[in-house]
């Protein structure tokens, strides 16, 4: 097996589940290092819509990872090391509004943090496993999302006959449990849209290294708070998510070939550390 250093390199990555395997051609499987350990599998990269394409299974091939394992920084630190530079993070959650059922795609422009434990920065000021340590650095999050990608998103759902939500906040709760009803009402009553495990430090990673981050949220239930049946069954959001996987491929097939190419970037992420010296070199950059 290859090391990433050995391969052709990616411009956009997909971090997302087992049913976006298939829409590579001619995948080749890297494994790759980072000074924040493994990420969650090895890399697969090949082509799409005419794009370099890395694919990361975000909870491993064979789903072993729960939301709160995921080594987030190891994920996004490996797909900026083969080159990507924008990002597509598809992934089911809950909605906490009755009109957003089952089947609706989401496509939020704000997020709400309510995890507990997870790492969700790379310049805490603490020493790597390579002995290099960051500087703090405070990035501005106030728009966690890629404008561009969002755009992206929303114009290729809706050409694609898919009415896509244009905006809405995804609170991001640990898991890997679902909500409480109480939890649930409060989470509708602060003016939230969907909640869903993993948005959560996937989106402020990315932005800490400079990538553009574009939400995808498939509505796969009614929260528990939402809907007065027996609550969220595991089995439910399992099928309703393969009955929406061939239309969101098609989707997120339709973004990666609108995308900008990586050159012609010109959005918020790319200005994200306003000047401040992270200390240490983001992957493919020099201090």
């Amino acid at each position: 097996m290859m090391h990433s250093d050995e391969l052709s390199r990616a411009e956009i990555g997909v971090i997302g589940g087992s049913g976006f395997y298939s829409f590579l051609d001619d995948m080749t499987e890297v494994e790759v290092d980072t000074p924040y350990g493994r990420p969650s599998d090895s890399l697969l990269l090949g082509e799409a819509a005419g794009r370099k394409v890395a694919f990361l299974p975000r909870h491993g091939r064979d789903h072993h990872l729960p939301p709160h394992r995921i080594n987030y920084r190891a994920n996004l630190w490996a797909l900026a090391s083969v080159g990507v530079r924008q990002i597509v993070g598809p992934c089911a959650v809950g909605g906490l509004r009755a009109e957003f059922g089952p089947g609706t795609l989401l496509v939020p422009d704000q997020l709400m943090d309510r995890t507990r434990s997870r790492a969700q920065s790379y310049y805490d000021g603490e020493e790597r496993a390579d002995g290099q340590r960051s500087n703090v650095v405070h990035v501005t999050f106030a728009d966690p999302y890629c404008p561009v990608g969002r755009r992206t998103a929303v114009r290729a759902a809706r050409a694609a006959g898919w009415a896509a939500v244009d905006g809405g906040t995804m609170v991001v709760v640990e898991g890997p449990r679902f909500s409480t009803r109480a939890e649930s009402l409060w989470h509708a009553a602060q003016g939230w849209s969907v909640v869903g495990m993993t948005g959560h430090p996937e989106a402020v990673l990315a932005r800490e290294l400079g990538l553009c981050y574009t939400s995808l949220a498939l509505v796969t239930d009614l929260d528990a708070g939402t809907d007065t049946g027996a609550g969220v069954a595991h089995s439910e959001v399992l099928e309703v998510f393969a009955a929406n996987i061939g239309r969101m491929r098609d989707v997120v097939l339709d973004m990666v070939r609108a995308l900008p190419l990586g050159t012609y970037r010109d959005c918020l992420c790319t200005r994200a550390l306003g000047g401040q010296d992270p200390g240490i070199a983001p992957p493919g950059t020099t201090l």
